[in-house]
C-alpha cells in the first residue's frame, strides 16, 4: 500500500493503524502536539477536555497518521506502542501519587492531637468500655483539621471496635492558643444507633508556663 502519511484529510488511512490510541487517551495534548495533532490542545478547554481524551482515543492514530509523515506503518505502530507505553507510566505514576498524598493525609490524622485526645476518652469511659469491651482498637479518621497559627478546628470520625461490639466515634475539637480541646465526641453503636457521649471537653494539658 502506498505510503500516504502526512497527506493531510485526504490521506488514506491503513486499516491496521486504525483503532484505539492508549498514548492519545492518556497523555492527551503531549502526545497531540508530538504528532502534529494540534486539536489535542482542546484539552485546555473547559468542558471540552471532558470529551478530548476519548475522541483521541478514538481517532488519535488516524489524524496523526495523516499530520505527520512517517517511514512506514510498522514504524508508526512501533512510535505508537512506545507512546502507549510511556502512557501506561504516567498513568501508574499518577496513581502512585494519589495513593501517596492519601497516606500521607490519612497518618497525618492518625498521629493529630485532636485524634489522640479522643482515643484517650474514648478508652477511658467506663460506658464505652462496657459497650464494645476491650482492648479497644480504632481506624483511620475521617474529616479535616484547619489551623491558623496556634487556633484551629477538628471535624473527625473514625471506627472503633472491641470483644463485643463496634460504632463509630463522632468528635469536634477547637485549637485555642496553642491548646487542643476536644469540645464534644460521641460514640454511636454500630447495632442499636444508640449515641453515647464520651466527653464534655478534653485538652491536651497546659501550655507551658501557664497555669491551667
Amino acid at each position: 500500500m502506498e505510503n500516504t502519511s502526512g497527506g493531510g484529510d485526504a490521506a488514506v488511512v491503513p486499516p491496521e493503524i486504525d483503532r484505539w490510541n492508549w498514548g492519545a487517551f492518556v497523555l492527551t495534548w503531549i502526545w497531540g502536539v508530538c504528532n502534529n495533532t494540534f486539536i489535542a490542545l482542546l484539552m485546555f478547554v473547559p468542558f471540552a477536555n471532558m470529551v478530548m481524551p476519548f475522541v483521541l482515543g478514538a481517532r488519535g492514530s488516524a489524524w496523526a497518521w495523516r499530520n505527520k509523515r512517517w517511514e512506514s506503518v510498522e514504524a508508526f505502530k512501533a512510535a505508537q506502542r512506545k507512546w502507549a507505553w510511556w502512557g501506561l507510566a504516567a498513568l501508574l505514576l499518577f496513581v502512585l501519587l494519589l495513593v501517596g498524598i492519601f497516606a500521607a493525609v490519612f497518618a497525618t490524622l492518625k498521629h493529630s492531637e485532636p485524634y489522640r485526645l479522643t482515643v484517650q476518652a474514648l478508652e477511658a469511659n467506663p460506658a464505652a468500655v462496657d459497650l464494645l469491651g476491650q482492648p479497644i482498637s480504632t481506624g483511620i479518621p475521617m474529616g479535616g483539621i484547619q489551623t491558623s497559627g496556634p487556633d484551629g478546628e477538628a471535624n473527625l470520625s473514625f471506627s472503633a471496635e472491641g470483644p463485643r461490639g463496634e460504632g463509630t466515634v463522632y468528635m469536634k475539637a477547637t485549637k485555642s492558643f496553642g491548646r487542643w480541646v476536644v469540645d464534644r465526641a460521641v460514640l454511636q453503636d454500630e447495632e442499636t444507633g444508640q449515641r453515647l457521649e464520651l466527653v464534655e471537653g478534653a485538652s491536651s494539658g497546659p501550655l507551658p508556663g501557664v497555669e491551667p
